[in-house]
């Protein structure tokens, strides 16, 4: 088995465990209806995509 030749420092660990975090969606108003939607995603509330309405609501 691979065995490591040095001890890694606390400070190391950490830094390499620190990029683990949520992000919010990025959330934008729809024009049609005003509600937040995903960008480059179809609004739930209205249906429609740049203008377009893609789902029958």
């Amino acid at each position: 088995m691979a065995v490591p030749k040095r001890k890694t420092s606390k400070s190391r660990r950490d830094k390499r465990r620190a990029n683990w975090k949520l992000v919010a969606p990025n959330l934008i108003v729809c024009p049609t209806c005003k509600e937040f939607k995903m960008q480059h995603k179809a609004c739930k509330k209205c249906g429609t995509y740049k203008g377009f309405e893609i789902i029958k609501v």
